[in-house]
């Protein structure tokens, strides 16, 4: 059954900015930020990623707030309306418009397998089974290794499927049913009321762990290196190429959950302001994991140079069980914290592709979900042996793509007092002269500089 259903949307701009927080807060913050600060040298890394969320945060944020702002849709709809804004063709805007939405599927695809690992190794810390391993790297990584095995190949990921197991396919199935549970409840219902409830919750946790962590011996190492200048990396181009990418893959600019999530927001809004929150609030969040993630593997003598999974479900486990009794409520208190940032973030990544069902066909809130959920599930369980090419397949290519597309859009395509006038909406004041020119001649630009990058060196984010 077809039928068009009331536009829903955020009640308020603080429920707006936790969603968009809990969207831009993942795994990136937790298993890759704090190891790019430790490898390319502390507050070295730390300069150039700062500069660079100014950067973003202040044109590709604000932008697509302010694209699915004014096109009312996700990015088949407003990338259509911006194409017609600029005299071109609609037809081919909303065909592109759908590169982004394939690109979000495709993270919430991978991201429902990580889920699983999240659910299951929240459940050890829980059981007290993470602690039972001891110090034992091997049993350690043994453990991950059943639950995450890597395959060189498609057709060896292919054999590995019936050797995953049940428990495997239960736990994505939990994680992709959590998903379709919260968004079927609607945008307000669901998505807002959830991530306001978890967010603030995320942040405490965090916080009490690194205040726990700056009490134990040997921490203050991993503090005078998160502190320390290198004029020499300064100097290294790979330290700014690796800060740009933590930067822009971290803010969530690919075109896709921060439109659809700006086309949920009301007009009296101020897009700057929430931008700026939004950019605050997740290096907060960032920032808050390297200091729990960097002192914890000081007070063990171990070196990070380490990040994705490797570093968050075998390094850090270890680490957790060398402090002794309180390790096990450490590593509870870390898990329930990432459990947290990954629900946030797979809501908004199966977001995308629901509002497009329903702009698309005209279905239901229930059934769109029911019909992505079901898609994504099949295909979570189908790729889990080839989930680290799968991610990098679509994190490389398709997102920072669709980031360029959509500031295409809005700098290049639609016209410039349009722009303006969507980005200005609901402000105090209006943005500055700078805003327009640096968005289209430095911000597109550098997500050309993403693709280009990331296809070179493998993944810059």
């Amino acid at each position: 059954m077809k039928y068009i259903e009331e536009k829903d949307g955020f009640q308020t701009q603080w429920g707006f900015i936790m969603a968009c927080i809990g969207s831009a807060v993942g795994m990136a913050n937790i298993w890759r930020f704090p190891a790019m600060v430790s490898i390319y040298g502390g507050m070295t890394f730390l300069l150039p990623y700062f500069l660079f969320v100014v950067l973003i945060g202040c044109s590709g944020v604000m932008e697509e707030f302010s694209l699915g702002r004014w096109g009312g849709a996700g990015p088949v709809g407003s990338f259509g309306k911006a194409m017609e804004d600029g005299g071109k063709s609609k037809k081919l805007g909303e065909a592109l418009g759908i590169i982004p939405v394939i690109g979000s599927m495709g993270i919430a695809i991978g991201y429902s397998v990580v889920m699983g690992w999240i659910f299951i190794y929240t459940k050890r810390a829980l059981a007290g089974e993470l602690f039972a391993y001891g110090q034992d790297m091997g049993t350690i990584g043994g453990a991950f290794g059943a639950v995450a095995p890597e395959a060189a190949t498609l057709g060896e990921a292919l054999g590995m499927i019936g050797g995953l197991g049940f428990s495997n396919w239960l736990w994505i199935t939990v994680a992709v049913v959590v998903s379709f549970l919260i968004m079927i409840l609607g945008v307000a219902g669901g998505i807002e009321k959830c991530c306001r409830f978890m967010m603030p919750i995320l942040f405490g946790l965090f916080v009490v762990l690194a205040v726990y962590i700056s009490n134990l011996p040997g921490a203050s190492d991993g503090y005078r290196y998160i502190f320390t200048i290198s004029p020499a990396g300064l100097a290294n181009p790979k330290t700014w190429i690796y800060a740009f990418g933590q930067a822009f893959f971290s803010l969530s600019v690919a075109g896709n959950g921060s439109v659809i999530y700006g086309s949920y927001l009301a007009k009296d809004v101020e897009i700057s302001s929430s931008a700026r929150n939004v950019a605050f609030f997740d290096t907060l969040a960032a920032t808050l994991a390297m200091f729990v993630i960097i002192p914890a593997m000081a007070t063990t003598g171990t070196q990070l140079d380490v990040a994705g999974p490797g570093l968050m479900f075998v390094y850090l486990p270890n680490v957790f069980n060398g402090m002794g009794a309180m390790g096990r409520f450490v590593g509870i208190f870390f898990f329930i914290a990432v459990l947290f940032a990954g629900i946030s973030s797979i809501i908004n990544l199966y977001e995308t592709p629901v509002a497009f069902i329903q702009e698309k066909f005209k279905f239901n809130r229930f059934v769109s979900c029911a019909i992505i959920h079901v898609i994504g599930l099949a295909v979570a369980i189908f790729i889990q042996a080839w989930t680290s090419q799968w991610m990098d397949m679509i994190s490389i290519y398709v997102c920072p793509f669709g980031a360029l597309l959509a500031g295409f859009m809005f700098f290049w395509v639609m016209k410039k007092e349009t722009a303006l006038e969507a980005v200005n909406m609901g402000g105090k004041k209006p943005v500055g002269a700078w805003f327009h020119p640096f968005g289209k001649f430095i911000y597109v630009p550098l997500c050309l500089v993403a693709l280009i990058a990331g296809a070179i060196l493998g993944g810059i984010g």
